[in-house]
């Protein structure tokens, strides 16, 4: 299968570096850093799995879309505020047939691709695997967990069930849903509760849970969240979305998530298609939201005016 990853960042890096293992497999990296396409063409991707580095040399690179071609995949790992144009200035690796897959954060992702590529042509998911980027051409993997893929009409069809052998031919321990709407707020909720916290305090994912008053907080922005989502009838694949944050939180606590990345790096933040995309959907349905309406202004604040 012919792979290409839009978004070569941490966790754009790691599924390519997982995926370059299946023999049968060619995967491309494309993404505009060219320090980190040189690096990784020149030594390979390495990435830190505990304390040691694992060598990619597999996975190629590049920031020329109309160089590699049409693919047989494309996977769109790019932040949900850069959706639309990645898409529409990578057009050439976009076939007839080419499977867009979005395993990205935040809601509207969907909708994005779909005006570039016929939604037939989608399936989205999930991860909960945690990456960061240590520099060009270098990746730490800082949490494990699953893969969640689904075909929008929630049908098992012959193309997803291939997808998912694939995944987990390459480690990537990957599981198909009837359910793709539910699955993407499922991971919202997670986002929602992680993500503005650990960016505002500087704490790893894990540590949220170290601080009653931080844990309390987490708990009822996603307490919020879930309201909105049973009110639009959505249908959560968790009963205790509270809970089931606190695991992922565990489950990735070295984690120093990528809304904590970006504002320490000084860059835009997925912050309106998180906690911002509960205060609009809330606003929508009659759901008040005053817990992710502060964390989202705090973010916004921090994008704007720390260290200026």
């Amino acid at each position: 299968m012919k792979i290409v990853i839009i978004g070569a960042g941490a966790m754009g890096s790691l599924y390519g570096a997982r995926l370059s293992t299946v023999p049968t497999n060619e995967v491309y990296l494309l993404d505009v850093w060219e320090d980190h396409v040189n690096a990784i063409n020149e030594r390979g991707l390495l990435v830190q799995e505990g304390e040691d580095f694992v060598k990619y040399d597999k996975v190629k690179a590049s920031s020329d879309a109309q160089s590699i071609g049409v693919c047989d995949l494309a996977i769109i790992f790019v932040k949900s505020t850069l959706t639309s144009i990645a898409v529409k200035s990578n057009k050439a690796v976009f076939g007839p047939e080419t499977i867009a897959l979005t395993l990205q954060n935040g809601l509207g992702n969907i909708k994005l691709i779909s005006e570039e590529v016929k939604e037939e042509n989608i399936i989205a998911g999930t991860t909960a695997h945690g990456a960061t980027m240590l520099g060009p051409g270098k990746i730490k993997h800082a949490g494990v967990g699953k893969t969640i893929i689904g075909e929008l009409d929630g049908s098992r069809s012959e193309r997803i069930e291939k997808l998912a052998q694939n995944f987990n031919e390459a480690i990537l321990e990957t599981e198909i849903s009837s359910n793709v709407l539910g699955l993407i707020w499922d991971k919202l909720l997670v986002n929602v509760g992680i993500n503005a916290l650990t960016g505002i305090t500087g704490l790893h994912n894990g540590e949220l849970l170290k601080y009653p008053e931080i844990e309390e907080i987490l708990e009822e922005a996603v307490k919020e969240g879930a309201q909105v989502a049973r009110k639009k009838n959505i249908e959560l694949g968790f009963k205790d979305p509270v809970a089931h944050t606190k695991e992922v939180c565990r489950a990735t606590a070295a984690n120093k998530s990528s809304m904590l990345q970006d504002l320490l790096n000084r860059k835009q933040t997925e912050i309106d298609m998180i906690n911002g995309a509960i205060v609009e959907e809330g606003k929508q349905v009659g759901v008040a939201t005053p817990v992710n309406s502060v964390l989202t202004n705090l973010v916004k604040f921090f994008q704007k005016y720390e260290g200026k």
